[in-house]
């Protein structure tokens, strides 16, 4: 049985793409471990949103089985492995090979597909829940076993390699601010502010989700008595427009010369709001947005003034 099992695993490994799934999303933040890294699959990912920052998304179920070979494929394949059983099999005879074949040839002419385990490698869970899974299943044609890909997991799949670009901060005043002074905050190099992910399982179904910047929030790194954040952002900030009016960004109400390293550590968070194509009558699902963070020093100084007497 041990040599049933471990032949049936090799196969798997063997007829995976050892690329799997080409081009696919990869994101990773100090401290967790996210997104999605296919290992014995046949999903695709694609689309503007596979390289950038993730967010921590996790799958729920880091494992899963995936239609695979018909049953004359399959067929053929264990019969190309020949040598390999006999090697794993010392003392085999042909007519134990043959009885192994057995439950391949039974299969021939019936509509169905055998259907073998794949994971997420990102998790660290994932390799754990893929050896527990069996080498392959036999599944009859329309029906899906239990622990077979379902489309809300594909959903979950192309949302956990979902990642957005990580923002820069532009200032105005850009070096140093001034107590009582407005500093007008805005992104530089937004870049597209529309990014998407579909996995698709080729010949069987797809799912994609799409995340759109929406805003930006500010945090001035230091309590309302000593701040007045202007909030009203938009998706990306509002650039300094000499004369116009200031409604994005900080007015530092007292300097910056005792705090640690004689600066505010200015956070702006941008987000995400994340849909799907996929109907929520049929998959009902709620994410919350994709955010990315980035800080900056802003060094706030008291306006010198002179008096001549």
């Amino acid at each position: 049985m041990k040599a049933v099992l471990a032949l049936t695993l090799a196969l798997n490994l063997l007829s995976a793409d050892p690329n799997p799934g080409g081009a696919h999303g990869e994101g990773f933040q100090t401290g967790r471990t996210v997104g999605v890294q296919l290992s014995n699959s046949s999903i695709i990912i694609s689309g503007t949103g596979t390289s950038g920052r993730a967010d921590g998304y996790r799958i729920k179920r880091p494992c899963w089985y995936e239609p695979g070979n018909s049953a004359e494929d399959m067929l053929k394949t264990q019969e190309e492995l020949r040598s390999w059983w006999f090697h794993t099999n010392p003392g085999g005879t042909e007519e134990d090979f043959q009885k192994f074949l057995e439950q391949y040839k039974d299969k021939v002419g019936q509509d169905g597909r055998w259907w073998s385990p794949a994971y997420n490698a990102a998790d660290p869970g994932g390799m754990a829940c893929w050896s527990n899974l069996q080498g392959a299943l036999w599944v009859p044609e329309g029906e899906t076993p239990p622990g077979g890909i379902t489309i809300a997991e594909l959903l979950e799949i192309a949302r956990a390699a979902l990642t957005v670009p990580e923002p820069t901060i532009e200032l105005n005043p850009d070096a140093k601010s001034f107590v009582n002074l407005p500093t007008w905050v805005w992104l530089g190099n937004t870049g597209e502010t529309t990014r998407s992910v579909t996995a698709t399982l080729p010949g069987v179904m797809s799912a994609t989700v799409t995340a759109t910047l929406d805003n930006i929030t500010i945090d001035a790194g230091t309590t309302a008595d000593r701040a007045e954040v202007k909030q009203n952002c938009g998706p990306s900030g509002r650039p300094y427009v000499k004369g116009g009016t200031f409604n994005c960004g900080v007015r530092y109400l007292r300097a910056s010369a005792d705090q640690p390293r004689k600066v505010y550590t200015m956070t702006v968070t941008t987000v995400w709001p994340v849909t799907s194509n996929v109907d929520q009558s049929v998959v009902p699902f709620v994410y919350d947005p994709v955010e990315a963070t980035v800080t900056r020093d802003v060094p706030v100084g008291e306006v010198q003034t002179s008096v001549e007497g």
